[in-house]
């Protein structure tokens, strides 16, 4: 079957768009947080698939930190636990974490794994005890409206330390890490870390180009729903001091301003329930989210 010369040439035209954004990525490292409905839905996890192994074969280096929120949330209604958030962070007691690193670090990670390889990559599947990948230290929470009083949130830790040496070497090796945000404290207790920082610190210590994080919205939202875009670190500050970035998009905007303010290029909240957001974002004139940038 033969294209017609209009859709021959439409096609070509969007072909040729990408050749300017592969030149400049070629050998950049871009970090992806995995999350959201990009995640659950069939055909948006093929996408997304395809889209990674692409941006490997053309040259870049993808690396994927997942999520797995929906899932956890499964296993622990079957064993009669309800999951709770203080600040967009998941409360977690031990039973918890130990539905957390069954989620995350198997069924989670080792599907993300199967499909990226199902489509001609070779990723690897890694948590952040793996190769003493990510050391972690306990989480305390400030509590609304005084400075001093501290809440504990169980076994949910921050990044402390990345050991970068594990990620550099599947690289050399033509390898896509695919990581689950569980870290190990200096007793070796574990810790379940947010996705999001999780990412933020990998792209820091990778010196990505850029921080890519899917997300269920359009991007970051004003308070009249519309999508802002094109913010520089300095407009974010603003958006939390008014209250427009708050609840689950707090982690989110929080990795994305420390990565630019640390060395990644640029960051990216983008909508994943957009087919082939990935591939949109990177790899044509217009994007399907929100850019953040140093100034």
């Amino acid at each position: 079957m033969s294209l017609t010369s209009n859709s021959a040439s439409a096609k070509a035209k969007i072909l040729t768009e990408a050749l300017p954004y592969i030149q400049r990525f070629h050998g950049k490292t871009i970090v992806v947080k995995y999350g959201g409905n990009a995640m659950v839905d069939d055909k948006l996890k093929e996408c997304f698939a395809r889209d990674v192994v692409l941006l490997k074969l053309v040259g870049m280096n993808p690396v994927v930190v997942h999520g797995g929120g929906p899932q956890i949330d499964d296993l622990l209604k079957r064993v009669g636990k309800k999951g709770e958030f203080v600040q967009g962070m998941r409360v977690t007691d031990a039973e918890t974490m130990d539905v957390v690193e069954m989620v995350l670090g198997g069924q989670v990670n080792k599907e993300i794994v199967n499909l990226i390889n199902q489509h001609g990559g070779h990723a690897v599947g890694l948590t952040g005890k793996d190769g003493a990948f990510i050391r972690a230290r306990k989480m305390m929470l400030r509590g609304p409206g005084d400075a001093d009083e501290l809440i504990d949130i169980g076994q949910v830790g921050e990044v402390e330390a990345i050991e970068p040496q594990i990620v550099e070497t599947l690289f050399a090796g033509g390898f896509i890490p695919v990581i689950a945000p569980i870290g190990f404290g200096r007793k070796g207790e574990s810790y379940n870390i947010n996705a999001d920082l999780v990412a933020g610190k990998v792209a820091e210590i990778l010196r990505a180009e850029k921080l890519i994080v899917l997300t269920n919205t359009p991007g970051v939202l004003d308070k009249n729903g519309n999508l802002v875009t094109g913010l520089t670190a300095r407009k974010v500050d603003e958006l939390f001091a008014d209250g427009t970035i708050s609840g689950g998009m707090l982690p989110k905007i929080s990795s994305a301003l420390d990565a630019v303010k640390n060395g990644v290029n640029t960051c990216h909240i983008i909508d994943g329930r957009v087919e082939h957001a990935l591939l949109l974002e990177i790899l044509t004139n217009e994007g399907v989210g929100t850019l953040i940038r140093r100034r």
